[in-house]
């Protein structure tokens, strides 16, 4: 395990402070405000340290309403929506500066037998053959903004091991392609035996880097590294269909359905590498184009 998978370990790790308040420490992103991953990992575990040890994250929806302060801590406070036989429902609301800056509600349910079919895993590549991200941004650092953006974003994604199948929009700006991306992408060094919940957190917040990459790709942007979007993250959900690990490989295939009114959608499936599908994500962001 390298030094950052530690320290977003401990990020995750919330203080309880009362019996259903949490307090998170921050950190900056490649951009001056909280990484939207981050909040939404945190407040899930938030959630999850309210529910019996029997019920595993089986959805989650959210909103992000203010831009985070990665100067400050934020809270998390859960209400106790519902406790069923078979599920248990809480929403969470992320504070700073006295203002709620993100909420989500999430869904928990015990194991049981059902119905199961799936949408077959597509074709890709052993990710062992991809280039890695320090191979892979270097070789682009002249598209990005200004010369710190290389290193921001190498930081910025230290704890995961996240191989692009095709090149990332900053790479192929200027030239509108397919609205679909595909990443591999594990943790930096095993967890060994962590709970199922860690595992789930850790994919919430990688969820967040590049799904909305599949939009760039279908008008040829390169995105914020390249100044030619700017733009954030409005709402998020995830549905967790199968148990995953999130330091074995894991297969994202995302692609954009629509763009339209500054708005952009995108899709995503996670895949162990087994051809397992595991989560389905969908998340839509402002993506304006600067005047």
């Amino acid at each position: 395990m390298n030094d950052a998978l530690a320290g977003l370990l401990v990020l995750l790790d919330l203080e309880r402070i009362e019996q259903d308040i949490f307090r998170g420490q921050s950190r900056s992103a490649v951009i001056p405000r909280v990484f939207g991953g981050q909040v939404a990992a945190q407040a899930l575990v938030a959630a999850g340290r309210t529910v019996p040890d029997d019920r595993h994250t089986h959805s989650l929806h959210a909103y992000f309403l203010r831009p985070g302060d990665p100067g400050a801590p934020i809270v998390y406070t859960v209400d106790r929506i519902r406790d069923g036989r078979s599920f248990t429902t809480r929403r969470v609301v992320a504070v700073q500066h006295g203002q709620p800056i993100f909420h989500l509600s999430a869904s928990f349910q015990t194991w049981e037998e059902g119905l199961d079919h799936q949408e077959p895993m597509p074709p890709a590549p052993d990710p062992e053959t991809l280039a890695t991200g320090e191979e892979m941004v270097p070789r682009h650092a002249a598209a990005f903004t200004d010369e710190g953006v290389a290193d921001r974003l190498l930081e910025a994604r230290a704890a995961v091991d996240l191989r692009y199948v095709h090149e990332p929009p900053y790479a192929t700006r200027g030239t509108p392609r397919e609205p679909r991306s595909q990443v591999w992408f594990r943790t930096n060094g095993k967890l060994g035996d962590v709970d199922p919940l860690t595992h789930v957190c850790l994919t919430t917040y990688v969820s967040d880097m590049t799904l909305l990459d599949s939009v760039l790709l279908a008008h040829g942007r390169g995105g914020w590294t390249t100044g030619d979007i700017t733009g954030a993250s409005l709402d998020h959900a995830m549905w967790f269909h199968r148990p995953l690990r999130a330091d074995d490989w894991l297969l994202y295939d995302q692609h954009s359905p629509s763009a339209s009114g500054g708005r952009g959608l995108g899709q995503g499936r996670i895949y162990t590498r087994d051809g397992k599908l595991a989560v389905t994500v969908i998340q839509e962001g402002v993506m304006r184009v600067p005047r």
